[in-house]
């Protein structure tokens, strides 16, 4: 351990190290956005906080439901207002048979995803499948259509959502695009607070509407064996919004066309099928067959539920406005429970199921667009910005991103449900046919157990979505669908070219690093100090200059105002730099940059020179003081960086926090601030538990031994040439201390976050309060 310094002869006292607290943080105040942001959002949350919560089988199906689920509350609808407008009563007869369809592509599509569960049991989903199968750019297919998904199905459940709340509420019909968008509005809000998808409190709208709308169903079926329900008569056309078709033929006058494009509708049924495959991690172990089971009864809730709506709408002749306002399901409430007060309290208790869900089934997208967003720019196929956690540990980026375009569909599309739900369906079944083919793929290659049959039925279910989307795009192409088809493929070009830019940039960076950062030292560092007026800011540059050491420093102006030149050699010989001579430059065509980089390359020319371009700036908190003042430092450092053996650095010198210092410093306490925790960030519980006995850091004291608890802020990384030491940094949020393992340049759970106690007596390392090999516990979360 070092010995420390002595104070002169007046006292022989030594001199105490840097004491742990005083770190000064806490004399800068946060800014002001950083503190409104606080109000709004709450405090942040710190990465600790960052678990996954284990779910239980019934838990886990009302979580992962709602997006599934939901579908049945307009699924029979959209398959009706495709029918009624052309063969009338006969769509009646005719929604039996395509649900049945339906159901019967339900059913192996469910297949295929029990086939994925089993094979991905960590993060599923048809991304990851095609991209293990096809490579990744294939697999940037599947990612542009379950990007456009999720954005759409937070358009379609809000939509679907304020429907059934206006179908309860005609009222409100005038403001069904307010109250979507500001539905939207509330979701976003939520989830930058850091709403979770994994809270079981998601799972009570699912098993709500579950009951309320089954209860309904079996109602219904009962009344309808005893004859108690009967078909109503169809509104007139001016009260539907379109006239009521008469036609007769084949396939009762539907024809092939419009049956095909009635089957792609009502598929909208079958969105959030992949959710158990996407949140397969979430399970409890084991996850597959949690995973498998609860796939299999959302699937048997999703097919009774839809089949039981259609044989409604069948028997009650429940049909669709063109406004979407009422809904066919709000009909067969009303239809099958009656009109009684029982019955209309009954009739709302349903909406209020229906709106739930529907809301709560957009809510997902919020979960599940950032996160792909996050994997697909993790494989540097979407921006990077799009991988970083805000506030409070959700992906802000991506979550602002997914509002903004669903906001816009809402708008474009006036919040109509069947206007939306060709782009809906697109993505959800582009996504089903990777999946398929991937594990069609996988089984090929592998050939496991059963390899055969799961080639055929993974095959099958392949080949059946790209159906519906051929489908889904030729009949919707006119009412929507052209926005894929026409969207998609630049997106894709997008993601593409993008990573290509990555893989180069990463590429160029990554070729001769090591050998460049141990690359013999140029033989002379001059440090040019850009000088326009003498000021606070040049001054500071200057004196940064300074510690430098430099084998050469200089002043340099350029001259471009002969007054503000002549003003600023007059204040510079007045000062008495002796060891700082001023350069004065010509510069006749006012082009600064280009000044300056040529004279940063003379200075480097020889090839035996490193130059450093020291570049004053003034800083400001104020809005208006940045756009009272030009950004001519940057423009200078990005001219001259492009230079050999040139570093641009700019030394910002903030007028405000000038000022504070100035004015109130006679506010800082001597020993140190103590800074308010974080949420989340001081010793948790279990630490708490075991620290008895011990101290705050802020209260350590040199030459004392001392028990503290907190947790490593950091950790110094030492080279293969470097000291055997290893040296982190243990804070309590109260202060700082250094801990030094001599000998041991690595330790098995000393990284930072961890928590430990610490014990062990307190001396001088570096100047610094430390603790040299002290007693330690480590303490699990």
């Amino acid at each position: 351990m070092e010995v420390p310094e002595s104070v002169p002869v007046a006292s022989s006292r030594p001199l105490a190290p840097e004491a742990p607290g005083a770190s000064g943080a806490g004399t800068y105040p946060e800014s002001w956005a950083y503190r409104l942001k606080n109000r709004i959002l709450g405090p942040p949350m710190v990465s600790e906080q960052l678990s996954q919560e284990r779910l239980a089988t019934p838990v886990a199906i009302g979580v992962l439901a709602p997006d599934m689920i939901s579908s049945s509350a307009y699924g029979t609808e959209e398959m009706l207002v495709i029918m009624v407008p052309i063969i009338g009563l006969a769509a009646f007869s005719m929604v039996i048979p395509i649900t049945l369809a339906i159901l019967a592509v339900m059913v192996f599509v469910m297949i295929s995803y029990i086939q994925v569960i089993g094979v991905y049991t960590r993060s599923g989903g048809s991304y990851v499948v095609a991209r293990d199968n096809f490579g990744p750019n294939v697999a940037q297919v599947a990612a542009v259509a379950l990007l456009i998904d999720y954005t759409v199905t937070v358009a379609v459940q809000t939509s679907a959502g304020t429907a059934a709340l206006t179908s309860a509420l005609p009222k409100l019909v005038p403001y069904t695009i307010a109250i979507t968008v500001g539905v939207t509005l509330i979701m976003l809000f939520g989830n930058l607070r850091g709403i979770r998808e994994a809270g079981s409190i998601f799972a009570i709208p699912t098993y709500f509407y579950v009951v309320s709308l089954s209860l309904v169903v079996i109602t219904g079926l009962v009344k309808a064996v005893l004859g108690g329900l009967h078909a109503h008569a169809l509104p007139s056309a001016a009260e539907l919004g379109y006239p009521i078709g008469n036609q007769r033929g084949f396939l009762m006058g539907l024809g092939i066309f419009y049956c095909l494009r009635a089957f792609a509708n009502g598929g909208s049924s079958l969105t959030g099928l992949e959710a158990v495959s996407n949140g397969i991690s979430s399970f409890r172990r084991p996850e597959a067959r949690n995973g498998r089971i609860a796939l299999l009864i959302m699937c048997g809730i999703l097919g009774f539920l839809v089949l039981g709506t259609s044989l409604l709408a069948h028997w009650t002749h429940a049909v669709p406005y063109l406004s979407g306002s009422p809904t066919v399901v709000s009909q067969e409430v009303r239809y099958v429970l009656g009109n009684s007060w029982v019955g209309t309290a009954l009739f709302y208790l349903v909406q209020a199921a229906t709106v739930l869900i529907l809301f709560t089934g957009g809510n997902t997208s919020f979960n599940g667009f950032p996160y792909l967003a996050s994997f697909v720019a993790g494989d540097s196929f979407l921006p990077r910005q799009l991988t970083k956690r805000g506030h409070r540990l959700a992906f802000s980026n991506g979550i602002f991103v997914l509002a903004a375009l669903a906001i816009l569909l809402i708008i474009v599309f006036k919040a109509q449900l069947n206007a939306l739900v060709g782009l809906y369906a697109i993505g959800v079944f582009t996504g089903f046919s990777f999946a398929g083919f991937g594990m069609l793929k996988h089984h090929l290659t592998q050939r496991g157990r059963r390899w055969r049959i799961g080639a055929v039925i993974n095959g099958f279910a392949g080949g059946l979505s790209v159906a519906v989307v051929g489908i889904l795009l030729v009949t919707k192409f006119f009412e929507g669908a052209w926005i894929v088809a026409v969207v998609g493929p630049p997106m894709y070009y997008g993601l593409i070219r993008l990573h290509r830019q990555y893989v180069a940039e990463e590429k160029q960076l990554e070729t001769g690093a090591g050998s460049a950062a141990e690359a013999p030292v140029l033989q002379r560092h001059v440090v040019l100090v850009l000088v326009g007026q003498l000021d606070m800011a040049a001054a500071r540059a200057v004196q940064y200059a300074r510690t430098l050491r430099p084998d050469e420093l200089r002043a340099v102006h350029f001259n471009i105002d002969a007054a503000a030149t002549e003003q600023l050699k007059e204040e510079w010989s007045r000062l008495g730099l002796a060891h700082l001579p001023l350069d004065i430059l010509e510069c006749r065509d006012r082009r600064l940059e280009r000044a300056a980089l040529e004279y940063v390359a003379d200075v480097v020319a020889d090839g035996k020179t490193e130059c450093t371009v020291l570049l004053p700036r003034r800083a400001f908190h104020s809005r208006l003081a940045r756009v009272l003042h030009d950004r001519t430092a940057d423009r200078i450092a990005d001219a001259v960086g492009g230079v050999a053996h040139v570093a641009a650095t700019i030394v910002p010198f903030n007028l405000e926090a000038a000022r504070r210092r100035r004015f109130r410093t006679h506010t800082v306490r001597p020993d140190g601030v103590r800074r308010k925790p974080m949420r989340g960030a001081g010793v948790d519980r279990e630490l708490a538990r075991r620290a008895t006995g011990t101290i705050p850091i802020s209260d350590v004291a040199w030459r004392t031994r001392v028990r503290v608890a907190g947790r490593i802020r950091s950790l110094r990384v030492q080279t293969a040439k470097g000291t055997a030491n290893l040296e982190c940094e243990i804070t309590d949020d109260t202060g700082i201390l250094l801990l030094v393992f001599q000998g041991r340049p690595k330790i098995p759970g000393i990284e930072p976050g961890a928590r430990l106690i610490v014990e062990g007596m307190v001396g001088s390392w570096q100047r610094r309060l430390a603790i040299l090999n002290p007693d330690y516990e480590l303490v699990s979360e």
